[in-house]
């Protein structure tokens, strides 16, 4: 099991000094764990939100450059298994609270983060803990 779905973290958020709702203590010294699977599925929205929201980032290709830094990751080939897998163009502009499609990026991100995916389930879990809890 990948490191993101034993933390319940499937975007393998690190650790920034500020509990979020639904984290819980993990032995993990640089990633958050979270109570359930669908507690780090609302961090990734939440996260890829406040991007857009404080920072303008509206376009799979500049979520994925501040997600995913060129310094950790293999950037490009990131950003186009996303916009492959989920339909929508690198350069389309998104908007973080149209479920329709947030859901296919960031089921994408997962299946990238960890080599497999989640429950669709899960990931609609999720979008409506996002949702209530912003």
């Amino acid at each position: 099991m990948t490191r993101g779905l034993r933390n319940n973290n499937p975007g393998n958020i690190r650790h920034d000094g500020v509990k979020w709702r639904g984290e819980i203590a993990g032995t993990d010294k640089s990633f958050k764990t979270f109570e359930t699977m669908a507690w780090g599925v609302r961090a990734m929205f939440l996260l890829l939100n406040n991007y857009q929201i404080k920072y303008g980032i509206d376009t799979i290709e500049s979520m994925i450059k501040r997600w995913a830094p060129e310094n950790e990751n293999n950037t490009e080939t990131y950003i186009q298994t996303v916009s492959k897998i989920s339909g929508i163009n690198r350069s389309t502009l998104v908007t973080t609270t149209r479920k329709a499609q947030m859901l296919p990026i960031v089921e994408a991100m997962i299946m990238v983060e960890n080599g497999e995916n989640i429950a669709y389930d899960t990931i609609c879990e999720g979008w409506q803990l996002f949702i209530k809890h912003k």
